[in-house]
């Protein structure tokens, strides 16, 4: 699976992690343009295209990576879905705040921290891997994370 590696570094990385880490609040979801998207690059077998607004990332002090990631069919055809996201590098997990369709956003109730490696969050997966985290470290810049998303490589 293509994810190992990184699940396999953040399991590393718990052992060593700070127990008196605590995640600071979450801002209310950015505004984001579809028009913005940059694609992940996913698996063949998917019919959606995922990809991020550039615009709408943030690296907090806490070392959370925040961002909207879009979903939409190819084409521009039906709605589009958005999720407002965080990655926390150093334990390879992500959680969902709040999610957009068209009629605007809803927040999650009571989210939580899952593994990366969760089948449900395969585009989290592939952004944390090509883009956001380097180890168990968000990349040093936004510039940094932009410029890897607009230089990826296909995955077979």
């Amino acid at each position: 699976m293509f994810g190992l590696g990184l699940a396999l570094g953040a399991q590393a990385q718990l052992l060593f992690e700070n127990p008196d880490w605590k995640e600071s609040e979450a801002p209310p979801p950015p505004k984001f343009d579809v028009q913005r998207m940059l694609e992940v690059d996913m698996p063949r077998q998917r019919d959606l295209r995922y990809g991020v607004d550039p615009d709408t990332i943030r690296i907090t002090g806490d070392g959370v990576v925040r961002y909207v990631a879009i979903a939409k069919r190819p084409g521009n055809q039906g709605p589009v879905n958005a999720f407002y996201e965080g990655v926390r590098c150093a334990s390879g997990e992500v959680k969902t705040y709040a999610r957009y369709s068209g009629d605007g956003w809803r927040e999650a109730k009571d989210p939580q921290w899952v593994d990366l490696g969760d089948q449900r969050s395969t585009h989290s997966l592939v952004l944390a891997r090509e883009a956001l985290c380097q180890s168990a470290a968000p990349r040093s810049s936004v510039g940094e994370m932009v410029k890897l998303l607009k230089n990826q490589k296909p995955l077979d």
